[in-house]
């Protein structure tokens, strides 16, 4: 396939290699941000034209909508998404659980798995061992899943109820993040569309919001 010169194969390289190669000490700053802002461009311009192609993203909406418990996992950078995504979807839905090791560990939803349950996982490179373990225990148990990834060939597109494919590549030494936030966004507005009540629970979030004292109160 023809690459764009301003396109960038991360298919191999180490960010230690991408960063020799990418941020030179003969750059100024203003051409990085230049080539990272060009990047960041195509690559979300492009991921968003594939997926519109596959129907993925409506596909796992109405995949985690249709879930009796949604569970969200993922390991190091990962997790970073998993909460993110967690945190959006449990504004209105409920049971939504995320697996983070500590307060909800892969052993306790792995002991109670039903054919109802759905777990989105976020696995990119390097892909790592604990996301790939879950996930296949997880299916293996009669769980459904949706996976977040940055390849055809990632480990855990083989299993997948569906698979979500974003592109990362960037002019930074650092893999992109913007089209994963990108999906967490379209997932969790997507699935709030549907979702029964979620007007009501939005209202009643911001009514306890407010008798907690979570945030300022606005001034009149």
């Amino acid at each position: 396939m023809h690459r764009s010169s301003h396109e960038f194969d991360d298919s191999t390289s180490a960010p230690r290699d991408r960063f020799g190669e990418r941020v030179r000490k003969n750059l100024s700053a203003e051409s990085i941000q230049a080539s990272v802002i060009e990047s960041e461009s195509r690559l979300l311009a492009r991921t968003f034209d594939e997926l519109v192609a596959s129907g993925d993203v409506p596909r796992a909406a109405s995949l985690i909508l249709g879930g009796r418990r949604r569970y969200i996992a993922g390991e190091g950078k990962a997790s970073a998404y998993a909460h993110l995504l967690g945190t959006d979807l449990s504004s209105t839905l409920s049971n939504v659980f995320l697996i983070d090791g500590r307060a909800l560990t892969p052993l306790t939803v792995l002991t109670d798995v039903r054919n109802t349950d759905v777990l989105v996982v976020f696995s990119l490179r390097k892909y790592r061992e604990e996301t790939i373990r879950l996930a296949h225990l997880f299916v293996e148990a009669g769980g459904q899943l949706v996976v977040v990834t940055d390849s055809d060939d990632a480990p855990l597109t083989g299993i997948a109820t569906v698979a979500i494919r974003v592109r990362t590549a960037s002019a930074s030494y650092a893999d992109s993040t913007i089209a994963v936030a990108a999906v967490c966004h379209l997932l969790s507005t997507l699935t709030a569309a549907s979702a029964k009540g979620a007007k009501r629970r939005l209202a009643m979030r911001d009514h306890y919001a407010l008798e907690l004292g979570l945030y300022p109160r606005q001034k009149a």
